[in-house]
C-alpha cells in the first residue's frame, strides 16, 4: 500500500504566496514519485516555472481567469487588484468551476487540494475524489480569526476565542481588530444572486468544513495546541505537511548578480534587509517613517518596498534629501528582487518583514534576526506567534488606535537585535538560532511528508 503512487490535482487562490505555496509541497510530493496536475492562471507560469524541480510529473495546467464586470482588464492575480476589489477576483475564481470539473473528470485524481474554492469538495465528491484543504495561512491565523458566519465584535476580536490555548500570546490590537472586521464582511451581497452574496468569511467557513481533511504547512512542535484548537472547531482530520522548506535556488539574471555584488561591499551580517512582499503597499507617511528608520540605524539597508499609496515611483515617495544622504550605504528597490538568494546571503544580517508565511518560513532556515511589521489579515497573528510563541523577533512597536508606527521605532526594534551589548536581543538571537537548528534537523522534513502521505493513503 505504501508503495502506490498517488495522482493530485493542486487549484490555489490566485495569489503568488498561495501559488508557490502550493508549487512547494508539489515539489517534496513530486520527489517521492507522485503525479501533479497544477493549475494556474496563465499569465502566472514564466514565475512558476522556475520553482518547478520535477517538470517530468509536475504538470502546468493554465487557466484562463474569466473577466468580471469591474475586475480590471487582463487582471489574474491579487497583485493586480487593488484589495477592495479582490471579492471580483473571488467570482472570477468561481466561474472556473465548469473547467475545473472537467479536467477532474479526464485526469480522475486521488485527491484535490484547494483554498478559496469553497466549491471543490462538492464537485470532488461527484467523481470519488478526496479533497483536501490545504490552507496557506498557520492553524493559530485559522483558530484565531475564524470565529463563525456573523462579524464578530471589534471588542470581542481583541482576545482570543473560547478554548484558544491558554499560554498563547496571540491577540489583536484595536486597529488591527477593525481591519480584520472589514475584512470579514467584504464581499457582503451587493446583490442576490452569484457568487456575490457569499462573504469573505463564509467562503473559508465552507472551504474548512466541506472538505475531507485540513492540511497545514507546520509542525506539532511549533504550533500543536493550535492545530488541536482547528481540529476540534472543524471536526476534520487535521494533517500536517511539516515546514516544507523552499528549495534551495540558483543565481541566474544580471540584476541578482548585481544586488549580490553590492552586498559584497559590506561586512558579514551588517545589512538589513527590508521585503514587505509581491503585495503590501504602506500609505506614503508609512512608507517615509520606514526608510527614514532604516536610515536612522546608521547600517548599510536594501528595501525591496512597492511604491506607497498616492504616488506613482519609489523615487517620488522617498523624504527629501534622503537618496543623497544614504548613496552607496541604502538602496530603497521596486523591481523585482529575489528575497529568497538575499537572505542567504552573508551579509545579511536582520530582515524587517511584514510577516507573510512564505516570508517567515525563507527567513527561519537562514542566519538573519528578524524585526516584524505586519500589514494585514493574518500577518498579525503571525507576528504574535513569531515575536510572542516562539520569541524569535521583534515586533515595531505601534500605536494601539490608529496602528501608525515611527522611524524611532524602527530603528529601536533593529538595533535591539543587531546590537551585542543588548541583552533581550541576545537572548532572542539564541532563540531564533535554536529553531533554525530545528527546521533544519536532519530527517525532520522527509519525516513529516511520509507521514503526510501515508496519512492520504489511509483515506483512499
Amino acid at each position: 500500500m505504501e508503495d502506490k503512487k498517488l495522482t493530485f490535482i493542486m487549484y490555489p487562490w490566485y495569489a503568488m504566496g498561495h501559488l508557490t505555496s502550493f508549487l512547494h509541497l508539489s515539489n517534496k510530493l513530486a520527489h517521492r514519485g507522485h503525479k501533479i496536475f497544477f493549475v494556474h492562471p496563465a499569465k502566472t507560469l514564466p514565475k512558476l516555472e522556475k520553482f518547478n524541480h520535477y517538470p517530468q510529473l509536475i504538470n502546468f495546467r493554465s487557466i484562463t481567469v474569466p473577466h468580471v464586470e469591474g475586475l480590471p482588464l487582463g487582471a489574474e492575480t491579487t497583485s493586480d487588484v487593488p484589495i477592495f476589489k479582490q471579492n471580483l477576483l473571488w467570482q472570477a475564481l468561481d466561474l472556473t468551476e465548469p473547467k475545473l470539473e472537467s479536467l477532474i473528470q479526464e485526469i480522475k485524481p486521488h485527491f484535490i487540494l484547494y483554498d478559496f474554492a469553497y466549491w471543490v469538495p462538492s464537485v470532488a465528491r461527484k467523481y470519488g475524489v478526496k479533497s483536501i484543504h490545504y490552507c496557506s495561512i498557520t492553524p493559530s491565523s485559522v483558530g484565531y480569526l475564524m470565529r463563525g458566519e456573523k462579524p464578530t465584535p471589534e471588542a470581542e476580536m481583541m482576545k482570543p476565542p473560547p478554548g484558544f490555548p491558554v499560554n498563547s500570546s496571540i491577540k489583536l490590537h484595536k486597529h488591527e481588530a477593525r481591519l480584520i472586521a472589514a475584512l470579514h464582511s467584504m464581499g457582503k451581497d451587493s446583490s442576490s444572486s452569484g457568487s456575490n452574496s457569499v462573504s469573505f468569511t463564509q467562503r473559508l467557513l465552507l472551504a474548512f468544513q466541506d472538505g475531507d481533511v485540513i492540511a497545514f504547512k507546520t509542525t506539532r512542535e511549533i504550533e500543536g495546541p493550535y492545530c488541536e484548537f482547528v481540529e476540534n472547531k472543524f471536526k476534520k482530520p487535521v494533517v500536517l505537511a511539516g515546514p516544507i522548506l523552499p528549495e534551495p535556488i540558483e543565481e541566474t539574471s544580471n540584476t541578482e548578480e548585481n544586488w549580490s555584488k553590492w552586498l559584497e561591499k559590506f561586512q558579514e551580517k551588517t545589512v538589513i534587509f527590508c521585503a514587505f512582499g509581491s503585495e503590501c503597499k504602506l500609505k506614503k507617511d508609512q512608507f517615509q517613517e520606514l526608510v527614514l528608520g532604516l536610515e536612522l540605524t546608521g547600517l548599510p539597508f536594501f528595501a525591496a518596498l512597492k511604491p506607497p499609496f498616492e504616488t506613482e515611483t519609489i523615487e517620488e515617495a522617498l523624504p527629501e534629501g534622503f537618496k543623497e544622504r544614504t548613496q552607496g550605504k541604502g538602496i530603497v528597490h521596486s523591481g523585482w528582487a529575489d528575497q529568497q538568494l538575499i537572505l542567504t546571503h552573508p551579509s545579511v544580517g536582520c530582515f524587517v518583514t511584514h510577516c507573510g508565511g512564505n516570508s517567515l518560513s525563507e527567513a527561519m532556515i537562514n542566519d538573519c534576526q528578524l524585526v516584524l511589521v505586519p500589514n494585514f489579515g493574518d500577518q498579525f497573528i503571525n507576528a504574535r506567534l513569531f515575536g510572542g510563541d516562539l520569541k524569535v523577533g521583534v515586533e515595531v512597536e505601534r500605536d494601539e488606535e490608529n496602528g501608525l508606527f515611527t522611524r524611532e521605532g524602527v530603528c529601536k526594534a533593529i538595533k535591539m537585535l543587531m546590537n551585542d551589548e543588548c541583552e533581550e536581543g541576545r537572548k532572542i538571537r539564541e532563540n531564533r538560532a535554536k529553531w533554525t537548528e530545528f527546521l533544519l534537523s536532519k530527517g525532520l522534513e522527509d519525516s513529516y511528508i511520509d507521514a503526510f502521505v501515508q496519512k492520504l493513503q489511509t483515506l483512499l
